[in-house]
């Protein structure tokens, strides 16, 4: 995305006009009176504060409101000049972009499904990016406004620069075929933590401050919230449960990674696959087939489908046992079907402490709609980021 135009200087705004603008991101659109009694603004207050956004473009008026009394008032919402951000969901098997104003009104979205699955971020992934980031360029219209912030989600940890070593996580692939535009904050994140994000503010742990979020699919991943903040670890390895040490029993070794090869889709259809009766009739090709003939009540589906539930149920125990969340919401391809409970929940209270279980409802948006709100986040950042002046009016 070259062509972007440089965001324009930041304006130094007064803290109310920073904090209307806030609201105004956060909740949506919203009358002079709507924002000033919910932030106990004086008349005078408020104008000032609005006059100030509206000079710089970061508000605009997009209609009215009926008041109680029959009295019309303005409605607003964040404006042009607030501009825009670019998520990005590189994933294992798609690469997923959304284009949003920072109150996430969605502007263009694209999905490129990769042709092959990949376990780790790689220049296939890289240039997947680089393509769809150029696709979305070509269709920016100039009432997108300036780029304030880009969001990718990575299929792996993140470390923060200065805090380890970045090659050891192949974060620095995502720059083989990827060049972001300069001076653009750039937040990369890895992507479980992108949908417990996004669960925490949509999804069904909406509002939740402690819970856990675990993918199941192709890999293995937890995204852990505790007191309302994403929990990363000094390297950022928090929630890599792919290297739970595995298996545990006489006469093995445990080996890195080997819990999420045994519980990712790929070994979960060799079992079956390798387990299938002649007659029980066409063996599924794959996981969505697998748990679609459960749903449709097929045995032998049914059977294969409650023992990975079990495996599962057990995984979960292992997390609850070591952070006691409270709530685990399940997600990733396999881990958002109905047909896992009650079985998980059930297992994991007898095997370690009593958790409520709950399916994300977020699907495949998950991870691409918690990098738009770290992106978003960031943007408005950046956008406060001059500081409040001093106010002679009285609030």
């Amino acid at each position: 995305m070259s062509n972007h135009p440089s965001p324009a200087l930041r304006p130094s705004l007064t803290a109310s006009a920073q904090a209307v603008f806030r609201t105004l991101v956060a909740d949506g659109p919203a009358t002079r009176p709507q924002i000033g009694a919910l932030l106990d603004l004086s008349r005078p207050t408020m104008s000032a504060a609005m006059g100030e956004l509206e000079r710089l473009g970061f508000v605009e008026k997009v209609g009215e409101s009926q008041g109680s009394l029959g009295r019309k008032a303005a409605l607003y919402r964040a404006g042009h000049e607030a501009g825009h951000v670019v998520a990005v969901d590189a994933g294992s098997t798609h690469v997923r972009l959304r284009v949003s104003t920072l109150d996430r009104r969605l502007l263009h979205s694209r999905t490129y499904r990769l042709p092959s699955n990949h376990k780790v971020m790689d220049e296939e992934i890289s240039l997947a990016v680089a393509e769809e980031f150029e696709a979305a360029n070509a269709e920016r219209e100039p009432a997108w406004g300036p780029l304030r912030a880009i969001g990718i989600a990575l299929p792996a940890r993140v470390v923060r620069p200065g805090s380890g070593d970045t090659a050891s996580t192949r974060q620095d692939r995502l720059f083989t075929h990827f060049t972001p535009p300069p001076d653009l904050p750039l937040i990369l994140e890895n992507n479980v933590n992108c949908a417990a994000v996004a669960e925490r503010f949509y999804g069904v742990a909406r509002g939740e401050e402690d819970f856990a979020y675990i993918q199941i699919g192709l890999k293995l991943g937890m995204g852990l919230m505790l007191g309302g903040r994403l929990v990363r670890g000094r390297n950022g390895a928090a929630g890599e449960i792919g290297h739970i040490a595995f298996p545990l029993a006489p006469g093995l070794s445990p080996a890195a990674g080997e819990i999420e090869t045994y519980l990712g889709t790929e070994a979960l259809m060799e079992r079956v696959l390798g387990a299938w009766s002649e007659d029980a009739g066409a063996a599924p090709a794959d996981a969505s087939e697998l748990f679609a003939l459960a749903a449709a009540g097929h045995v032998q589906a049914l059977d294969a489908v409650r023992r990975h539930a079990e495996d599962i149920g057990a995984l979960v125990a292992t997390c609850v046992a070591v952070v006691d969340p409270g709530l685990v919401v399940l997600g990733g391809g396999v881990g958002t079907s109905p047909l896992l409970l009650p079985t998980v929940p059930e297992l994991a209270a007898r095997l370690s402490y009593p958790v409520t279980v709950r399916s994300s409802t977020l699907g495949s948006d998950a991870t691409v709609l918690g990098i738009e709100r770290l992106a978003a986040e960031q943007a408005m950042e950046g956008l406060m980021s001059d500081g409040a002046r001093t106010e002679n009016s009285s609030h």
